[in-house]
């Protein structure tokens, strides 16, 4: 019963977690207006920088990443103190999904929000920290050779189960990932259509078609674009 009331928990406080949205509430606290009426709309960091405010976008990222970690480590904490469901690793795993899921439908905002792949990589840094540096590292990687945010993003979530299986990290960490890579490739859908006619813009330049989402920090972990958009919004 006691392992059923921390799935339970699980499941309603890594959403409710998940879905606070950090942007719109930095932005509104931070003087910058409404971030739902600038730019694309988007709630993550690359939106907020669309406002010029820096500070605001590095919160909103810190803040996307951590409140999915966040989850996971406070369900880890009570799954050790008031008896852990087996495996050891599902409530922590069921809440990082759960938070995941949350920054993408948050139902604060109607269920619209971000593309997740920074609250991705604070859900494996603290369920399974070496699939969380395995996955980093593969962005890094692509991000570098191929200079396209969104490759690197997209990249990354494939991987990430793979490493999880590789690492032994658990049927729910495997789990967990797959359920989180497949989120992210239904989100990054118009950046997948952009990739296939040639016109995603690489990191470091060029301009997301208006009207579209692009793919930088905040929604699939990568820097900035440099583009008037992005900074003048």
């Amino acid at each position: 019963m006691l392992g059923t009331w921390i799935i339970g928990a699980a499941v309603v406080g890594g959403y409710l977690l998940g879905s606070i949205p950090f942007g719109v509430i930095a932005t509104r606290l931070g003087g910058a207006g409404d971030l739902r009426q600038i730019g694309s709309g988007s709630i993550g960091a690359t939106n907020v920088l669309r406002t010029g405010r820096r500070d605001l976008a590095a919160i909103t990222l810190i803040g996307d990443g951590g409140k999915g970690a966040a989850a996971a480590l406070l369900t880890l904490w009570a799954a050790v103190h008031f008896g852990a469901p087996t495996p050891a690793v599902l409530a922590p795993a069921i809440a990082g999904g759960a938070a995941f899921a949350g920054h993408i439908f948050p139902v604060w905002l109607g269920f619209k929000g971000g593309k997740g792949v920074a609250t991705f990589f604070g859900v494996l840094l603290a369920v399974a920290w070496p699939v969380g540096l395995a996955a980093g590292a593969s962005w890094i990687l692509i991000a570098l050779l191929l200079r396209y945010s969104s490759v690197a993003g997209l990249t990354a979530a494939l991987l990430a189960p793979l490493y999880a299986f590789l690492f032994h990290a658990g049927t729910p960490v495997i789990v967990m990932a797959a359920g989180m890579a497949v989120l992210i490739f239904i989100r990054h859908e118009s950046n997948i259509r952009r990739l296939l006619r040639g016109e995603e813009p690489k990191i470091g330049g060029g301009q997301t078609p208006p009207g579209e989402d692009d793919s930088a920090i905040g929604h699939n972990g990568g820097p900035p674009l440099k583009s008037p958009r992005d900074v003048g919004g």
